[in-house]
């Protein structure tokens, strides 16, 4: 399991798993030196399935689980100004796709974890609060994260990638959430269970 921080933020650059990346800032150098570790000998019988994870959506973990309760409270909004891609994919799709790459011999290789469906950081937010009839209105400004977290590892946050899902669709995997809004809806369950977790 590795992450899209491999990728240079862009607001325009595309990037499916062939793209370059993995050598401009702290992260992507830890993605490297992490995707590098699990380098195999040569082998007939043994495979390496790389995940680049984007933002894994799940109740009980991550990000949905912090912006809960202040976005039930009217406190959510984008952050900054919402513009930078938010490459994501449900925690249902995230499991779901291991376990098709380890039933399936054929799948090898990098993937990019990633919904099919781009968007951004705002329209994320709005995803969210639509279904948890909720407002938006108050952005975290960037500056304010750069303080709290410090910018390198605020910057996971302010900044993004546009990040395509090019290898997973190819596989033949079927996305069980690759709509944001139904994903959302899905995490916003005031009484939440794991159904989600079994394919």
């Amino acid at each position: 399991m590795s992450g899209v921080g491999y990728y240079k933020p862009s607001e325009d650059v595309e990037y499916t798993e062939e793209s370059p990346g993995g050598n401009f800032d702290f992260l992507s150098n830890l993605v490297t030196d992490w995707e590098s570790a699990t380098e195999l000998e040569k082998s007939p019988t043994a495979r390496k399935v790389i995940i680049r994870s984007g933002v894994v959506l799940g109740r009980e973990g991550g990000v949905v689980n912090h912006m809960y309760w202040p976005f039930w409270f009217g406190g959510g909004g984008p952050v900054g100004n919402g513009k930078q891609y938010f490459p994501w994919i449900h925690l249902h799709d995230m499991v779901g796709f291991i376990i098709y790459a380890i039933e399936n011999e054929k799948v090898s290789g990098i993937f990019n974890g990633v919904a099919p469906q781009l968007i951004t950081n705002k329209e994320f937010t709005n995803a969210l609060a639509k279904a948890m009839w909720r407002p938006a209105l108050f952005p975290v400004p960037s500056f304010f994260l750069n303080w709290i977290f410090s910018e390198e590892r605020a910057k996971i946050m302010t900044e993004g990638q546009k990040v395509i899902s090019k290898r997973i669709v190819e596989s033949g995997y079927t996305y069980k959430y690759s709509d944001i809004y139904e994903a959302c809806k899905q995490c916003a369950r005031m009484v939440y269970d794991d159904d989600m977790i079994v394919p």
